[in-house]
């Protein structure tokens, strides 16, 4: 072989190379954009929150195994979820609320926290061996309704969601709203509360719409939180910073009615 062919197959080589690791590089760019998706995922009863979740899991499928109803799925690569990870999509299959949680126990690692789904009143039973989980404290998800395509908001009386939920009047409750261009007849608005709301997903499943106008969402994506510079009864208040405060409080007056007074003179 000359020399000149020689090169030829090395510069081959190497932009073939080079041509699997730009694949390569936008596969895995692809698939870790396609994760965060995952901020959206709906996890088991009793998982930790979700970057400790993901952090914890071991991706060994024991939840999966468990349920009795095929509503646990592990997430793979054509999944927009943490590949290997358990999550469930309630359009499909909800979460039935199995009394006895049978996908939180066999988890190995406390991804899924049994603690988590102790009542109040059990958790000194626990010590004692007696302890038990209930279902209906789970937080999963709460569910959201999109009032603009909620057949119920334009006056049709559906009740489904109303109807499916397991905690039936108290997560969901149908609000009676007058309406004003009859002045007969009533709105049967359907209103989640989210203290109650479990994220189980049996509205979503039954909604009566081609795209469900009522869906469960991550806790975290749902509630808002509250900014560091809002003071509540229970934040910790330094006296130190309250007399900063104060004195900035001072200052900024102090400037105003200056400033005021200068416009005056003038």
């Amino acid at each position: 072989m000359s020399e000149m062919s020689t090169r030829r197959e090395v510069i081959k080589k190497f932009l073939k190379g080079s041509g699997y690791l730009f694949m390569g590089g936008a596969f895995w760019s692809g698939l870790l954009n396609e994760t965060k998706a995952a901020d959206l995922t709906l996890r088991p009863p009793g998982a930790i929150k979700e970057k400790d979740f993901l952090k914890k899991c071991i991706k060994c499928g024991a939840c999966v195994e468990a349920c009795p109803y095929d509503t646990l799925n592990l997430a793979t690569v054509e999944d927009k979820e943490a590949v290997g990870a358990p999550y469930f999509t309630p359009r499909e299959i909800p979460c039935y609320m199995c009394t006895d949680i049978p996908c939180v126990p066999v988890c190995p690692s406390g991804a899924l926290d049994i603690k988590s789904l102790l009542a109040s009143e059990t958790v000194e039973a626990e010590h004692e061996g007696e302890s038990e989980m209930d279902i209906n404290i789970s937080k999963m998800g709460i569910a959201v309704i999109d009032n603009s395509s909620c057949i119920a908001f334009d006056g049709v009386q559906c009740d489904a969601c109303f109807r499916a939920c397991p905690l039936m009047n108290q997560a969901i409750y149908t609000d009676y709203v007058r309406n004003e261009d009859t002045g007969k007849h009533a709105y049967l608005i359907p209103v989640v509360k989210a203290e109650f709301c479990t994220g189980c997903g049996a509205c979503e499943h039954a909604c009566i719409m081609e795209k469900s106008s009522i869906v469960v969402l991550p806790v975290e994506v749902v509630q808002g939180k509250q900014g560091e510079h809002y003071l509540t009864r229970d934040s910790e208040i330094d006296i130190e910073d309250i007399e900063a405060i104060k004195e900035e409080s001072e200052d900024i007056l102090d400037y105003l009615n200056n400033d005021w007074e200068d416009l005056l003179d003038e």
